[in-house]
């Protein structure tokens, strides 16, 4: 056990210092959708996913997933205590138990876990951000959120939303798209950027709301 534990420990850390550089051929979320897709219909169904640099995406595009998503993203140290907290505070008064996920967070499951839920998966969920917010810069872990993040079926990435719902390049996304495309993040399979919604549009509407208050965040 402890052997395994140590070939495990030293595995991790390897592989996310690779990744501090190298772009991710792939994510555990998208082989993930490849196994749903084979027990479901027994058939192989490509996902579009293409890795851009930093300097491809418009800093429109960072902007809008942090006021959506993780607004205290530039301060934190991969865990929002603050969010945990409130979170815990409002299910105790009656309310909902909201998620408080950070993007350092959900970069994390994304790349290296399944959606399945237990509090071993958790616990490695945890070493895996405590672990990319020691070896990499905020920034990487931005631009690999943007480039792994589902943004609709089987598609994965801004550069691969830009492209197949404005027909432009990440680099040239406009405030209001970015904002659109934030907006689907909880559930793009339910929240279309091709059909936005009352509703979505309505969270478009906040997101840029926060973006203008938000400024330039520093990173």
């Amino acid at each position: 056990m402890g052997t395994l534990l140590v070939a495990f420990l030293a595995a991790s850390i390897g592989l996310c210092t690779l990744l501090r550089w190298l772009p991710p051929p792939t994510s555990a979320f998208m082989l993930y959708r490849h196994y749903e897709d084979l027990v479901d219909t027994g058939s192989y169904i490509s996902i579009r996913y293409r890795w851009v640099s930093a300097k491809n995406i418009s800093p429109n595009a960072a902007t809008a997933v942090m006021a959506s998503e993780d607004q205290r993203f530039p301060e934190h140290s991969g865990f929002d205590l603050e969010s945990i907290q409130s979170s815990i505070e409002d299910y105790r008064e009656g309310g909902k138990l909201r998620g408080a996920s950070t993007i350092s967070q959900q970069v994390a499951k994304n790349l290296f876990l399944t959606p399945a839920k237990s509090f071993l998966r958790k616990g490695i969920e945890a070493w895996f951000t405590l672990l990319i917010e020691i070896l990499w810069s905020k920034e990487r872990i931005l631009e690999v959120y943007l480039n792994i993040a589902e943004f609709g079926d089987h598609l994965f990435g801004i550069e691969a939303a830009s492209q197949r719902y404005f027909g432009i390049s990440a680099k040239n996304i406009s405030r209001s798209q970015a904002a659109l495309l934030a907006a689907t993040l909880p559930n793009p399979h339910l929240l279309k950027a091709a059909h936005p919604t009352a509703y979505l549009l309505s969270r478009k509407r906040w997101i840029l709301r926060q973006m203008m208050n938000l400024g330039e965040p520093k990173i």
